[in-house]
């Protein structure tokens, strides 16, 4: 993208980041696969294209809930960055955003047991150091969705925190103010995609300020920041399919990995199986195809 004079900030996971003005970033989703806090040497056809369409989707769906999104429509976009109109392999998959504050904690929300929260509760009894009622199985839902915060870490593993240690971090006020918006978030999305026979298990959200507004920032319940289960498929106790990345890390177990550096090999079907898993929690969410989505 020198060609287009962006000064690049930063790479991460599996997102790149440009600056656009001041005001602005330019955010880039790859088709990078990060698994374990490992991206994998094998891009994942289309992966990025799908966790940029999905963010628009869910951005769109809730207008009343402020978001760092400014566009993620090559058109308007090249009203900010002149030429990208011309980038064709980055349509789909870029998102112009507002410069933002974020807030130094991952918010994650969990209306299900699952995960880490599973294994935490497994061996202690309790879910990010919270009591929660004994006598819980995998998939089990909880009373009511838990707001579930972990640090955000620079380098290497976010650790799950309770909400004393997320308030000795940003402010017990901070803490209600993000718990109050993403459990709302989470409970109202939930709700939409039940009628789409899904369940949204868990999610994670990024949050930031801009002009003195808390909004939502990065992806938005996605494969790769949610666990999104078919409802007629999930059995209590039992790990149920997804359209999310679970499969994938599930298959990283399979082969005795031991989550560090440097990543397996990934089969070319393994490859194909996470592309297709992908493009068809695009369509089950949103109900279009992702040839619907710009960059087909």
């Amino acid at each position: 993208m020198n060609e287009l004079g962006l000064h690049h900030l930063y790479s991460g996971k599996v997102r790149d980041l440009y600056a656009v003005g001041d005001d602005h970033l330019l955010m880039v989703a790859s088709d990078r696969l990060s698994a374990f806090d490992v991206v994998m040497h094998e891009p994942i056809p289309h992966k990025g294209r799908v966790l940029t369409g999905l963010t628009d989707f869910w951005v769109h769906e809730f207008p009343d809930v402020s978001s760092a999104l400014v566009s993620c429509d090559p058109a308007r976009i090249e009203d900010y960055v002149p030429g990208f109109a011309a980038a064709t392999a980055w349509h789909g998959r870029a998102m112009l955003m507002r410069r933002a504050e974020m807030l130094s904690l991952e918010c994650i929300v969990r209306g299900r047991l699952a995960g880490q929260a599973y294994d935490e509760y497994r061996a202690t009894g309790t879910v990010h150091h919270m009591a929660v009622p004994t006598g819980l199985e995998l998939t089990d839902p909880f009373e009511t969705p838990m707001f579930t915060p972990s640090t955000k870490a620079e380098a290497g593993h976010d650790i799950n925190i309770d909400l004393d240690e997320a308030a000795d971090l940003v402010g017990a006020e901070m803490v209600e103010r993000a718990s109050e918006l993403c459990v709302d978030l989470f409970t109202r999305a939930a709700q939409r995609l039940a009628g789409r026979g899904l369940i949204l298990a868990d999610t994670k959200f990024e949050l930031g300020f801009v002009d003195g507004r808390l909004v939502l920032c990065d992806e938005v319940i996605t494969p790769d920041s949610s666990r999104i289960w078919p409802a007629d498929k999930v059995v209590r106790g039992e790990v149920p399919p997804s359209y999310d990345k679970q499969p994938f890390r599930d298959w990283l177990n399979s082969i005795n990995w031991d989550h560090t550096p440097p990543p397996p090999a990934v089969p070319v079907e393994v490859v194909a199986v996470t592309s297709l898993r992908y493009e068809s929690a695009y369509h089950k969410v949103t109900g279009r195809p992702l040839s619907d989505w710009y960059g087909a």
